[in-house]
């Protein structure tokens, strides 16, 4: 009895010394890195489920229905059916231009951003279209867009091809300077830019609408990268086998790349460009006169990459911004403050820019973007940091 007691007794002791053991040996250093990636992991499932997704969603849906408007007018063609295809055509804009601070991925691997977003369009080139009975009468039968898509080149296909036919001085155009053949020319790319804008929603997100992956399958256009993923399950596996991100910082360092791109487009180019007089044919949306408002959805859609999220889908624990707030809080409210600003700066541009790029506002904004993109420079390094 006693031994037996006293071998169980040696038993108890060694387990507890081996948990003991095995728990003062837990590298602290470990922990505080699995802690470290899982955040990084968070903040990458946030961006995407939060900004990238709903905001490609959201375009492939509106770029869907601006087909469905333009068909409509070209059975009817009133100037009801223009006044709603051009508010269609608005409201697809708007969802294209919220996604450029991610135009990293299959917008430029596939050639997309200056296939539908090439500007000024080719006025020389349009007239030639228009009196090519050969071409209009292709365009006419091109059921899925493809003739438009691989024959036009991308100075009349796109947001800008369309908004030439719908818009005049900011206005849907009246429906009397519109002949059947321009509608004819829009249906047919739309149809394009609509393909088009599936291909970002299935290139990204593996759980896009079947019937949108089934159209990219029937068009055999590419919604892969080379390792056979999607752009987002590509981000998901950052740090791990099958990436193309060899860490989780080059994850987040990518995402703010695509804020300082398009923070210094807009700054450089899109303002610049024309206020400078570097290129002043160089102007957005000249017909819609919906300049200011692409500039202004281009640096909200910075907001939403470095925030967590679409504006009421924002989870700010969960964001690139909190992360660089816990390596360097000053530097993160430098970048906030420098995207409010650049907003501000925006929003107070003379209106329309078209006939007021000269104007000092536009010099302010287009400044206050490019300091945007300096500020994101310094929170892109700081995340080597971490």
């Amino acid at each position: 009895m006693k031994k037996l007691f006293k071998t169980a007794a040696i038993v108890a002791a060694s387990i507890l010394l081996t948990v003991n053991f095995s728990s003062c040996n837990k590298d602290p250093q470990n922990t505080a890195e699995e802690a470290n990636m899982a955040a990084k992991d968070a903040i990458i499932k946030q961006y995407l489920n939060h900004t990238v997704y709903p905001t490609y969603a959201n375009l492939a849906n509106e770029s869907d229905q601006l087909v469905e408007k333009l068909e409509v007018l070209k059975t009817d063609k009133s100037q009801a059916n223009v006044d709603r295809a051009a508010t269609c055509f608005l409201q697809a804009r708007h969802w294209w231009e919220m996604s450029e601070a991610f135009l990293f991925g299959a917008a430029s691997d596939f050639g997309i951003d200056p296939h539908i977003d090439s500007w000024p369009l080719d006025e020389d080139a349009f007239n030639n279209l228009m009196d090519s009975p050969n071409m209009i009468a292709a365009l006419a039968t091109d059921e899925d867009g493809m003739v438009a898509g691989e024959q036009l080149g991308n100075a009349l296909l796109g947001f800008h091809g369309i908004e030439y036919i719908l818009f005049r001085d900011g206005n849907a155009r009246p429906v009397d300077e519109i002949t059947d053949d321009m509608v004819t020319y829009a249906v047919a790319v739309s149809r394009d830019l609509r393909n088009r804008c599936f291909q970002l929603e299935v290139s990204w997100n593996a759980e896009a609408p079947q019937i949108h992956n089934d159209l990219m399958e029937e068009l055999e256009l590419n919604t892969t990268m080379a390792n056979g993923n999607t752009y987002g399950e590509n981000m998901t596996l950052a740090g791990q086998a099958g990436s193309t991100y060899s860490t989780r910082t080059q994850a987040l360092q990518a995402i703010i790349d695509g804020c300082i791109d398009i923070s210094d487009e807009v700054g450089t180019s899109k303002i610049g460009k024309p206020h400078t007089g570097d290129d002043p044919t160089y102007v957005e949306s000249p017909y819609s006169q919906n300049s200011i408002s692409d500039f202004y959805d281009n640096i909200t859609s910075v907001k939403s990459a470095y925030m967590g999220g679409l504006e009421d889908d924002r989870d700010n624990d969960l964001s690139v911004h909190s992360f660089v707030k816990d390596i360097n809080p000053e530097l993160d409210t430098k970048v906030v403050n420098a995207i409010n600003t650049a907003l501000e700066k925006i929003n107070n541009m003379k209106a329309p820019f078209v006939n007021n790029y000269l104007d000092t506002t536009a010099g302010e904004a287009m400044e206050a973007c490019q300091s945007l993109s300096d500020v994101l420079d310094e929170a892109k390094a700081a995340l080597n940091e971490k």
